[in-house]
């Protein structure tokens, strides 16, 4: 058996400017992982495929949660 492959995680290019408001994600086959850029061994936020796509398509369209 093939031990699965270590997450490609990338950095958000709107997680402020300072660069100590940093997230990063990762796309799974389930959805995606997001997690403090500053602590890469802290917690991770799993987020199913359907509720990251809801997400990003709210990111883009510009709307905001009631």
């Amino acid at each position: 058996m093939t031990s699965p492959s270590a997450p490609l995680w990338f950095k958000s290019s709107y997680s402020g400017g300072s660069g100590t408001e940093c997230v990063e994600c990762a796309r799974t086959g389930e959805g995606a992982l997001v997690r403090d850029s500053k602590s890469d061994v802290g917690p991770v936020v799993v987020v199913r495929r359907q509720a990251w796509r809801v997400f990003i398509a709210a990111l883009v369209s510009g709307r905001r949660a009631p």
